[in-house]
């Protein structure tokens, strides 16, 4: 069981996830202030949600990633600075938003690469 942890969670480099687990917390950072200024109390399923997000969101941002990677080589575009922060962040969002079923993905690969290498 440890083995499989280690293959899958323990799968991304220290400095990847740190990254990504502190852009994913400005998420949840700015969901919980939306609803404490909503004035409506947050549940303990909505912090729930929001901790499995922020914790599987370096995995989901991983599978994006990888997947650009992959249909964009090492092409280069050059746009406008603006557009490519607005669009970065909406990938961001919605790779956020979305970590819960995108995840499993890249768990998964991570597993089988790591147990690849092993052997």
């Amino acid at each position: 069981m440890q083995e499989i942890i280690k293959k899958t969670f323990g799968g991304l480099s220290a400095q990847y996830y740190i990254r990504q687990l502190f852009f994913g917390s400005l998420f949840a950072a700015l969901v919980i202030y939306m609803a404490i200024n909503g004035g409506k109390p947050i549940k303990f399923s909505m912090v729930a949600l929001l901790a499995v997000n922020t914790l599987l969101y370096p995995y989901s941002r991983f599978v994006y990633e990888s997947v650009v990677r992959f249909i964009i080589g090492d092409n280069v575009f050059f746009v406008n600075a603006i557009f490519m922060i607005v669009i970065k962040i909406f990938t961001m969002l919605l790779c956020w938003g979305f970590a819960i079923f995108i995840a499993p993905i890249g768990l998964a690969y991570l597993y089988y690469h790591h147990s690849k290498t092993a052997s």
